[in-house]
């Protein structure tokens, strides 16, 4: 199972859009995924889930699991303020420490509206992966000027974003 993370939790988010194109990309290739969507989290997770209040908050415990059940993972990130969105690391540090999702493989997807395509948040991401025992497969694909290239009914107009996309999971199937 591959679990697709929407990494924030911007309600309709670009990264909900891409999450969902790559969805569609791992069934074409017969692939078992679900996706987790960060607008799920609990308002309050910061202060009911987390540090003494672990695996006491069932809304969040739900997400946890989603994460958990995965063999390999996909983060779809938007580029905030140079890094990654505050609450895709409250919740991966919110995940279960040493378990969690240590030993699996992760795909990563950039997104930003500028030039770069979250090359700082795929690196700051993959720190924080490294750093929890997770593989970050080599294919980190960066989706810049995304706003140009994504429509507001989910469809990605770039022949070479959706090569990139392509490319990647097969890359992620194979590891």
């Amino acid at each position: 199972m591959i679990t697709i993370i929407a990494g924030t939790n911007r309600p309709n988010s670009r990264a909900r859009r891409v999450a969902n194109l790559y969805a569609s990309l791992l069934r074409d290739l017969g692939a078992a995924h679900q996706v987790l969507d960060l607008a799920d989290l609990p308002l309050d997770f910061t202060s009911t889930a987390l540090y003494h209040n672990a695996s006491k908050h069932d809304g969040f415990n739900q997400l946890v699991e989603q994460a958990e059940a995965a063999d390999k993972l996909v983060f779809i990130v938007p580029e905030y303020n140079n890094s990654i969105p505050g609450v895709l690391k409250a919740f991966i540090d919110g995940l279960p420490y040493p378990g969690g999702i240590r030993g699996k493989k992760a795909a990563l997807v950039g997104l930003s509206s500028g030039s770069q395509g979250g090359l700082l948040a795929l690196s700051h991401l993959t720190d924080i992966l490294m750093y929890l025992g997770t593989t970050v497969v080599p294919a980190r694909v960066r989706l810049p000027t995304i706003d140009q290239h994504l429509t507001e009914a989910g469809e990605l107009t770039n022949s070479l974003y959706w090569q990139l996309l392509r490319e990647q999971a097969a890359q992620l199937l194979s590891a």
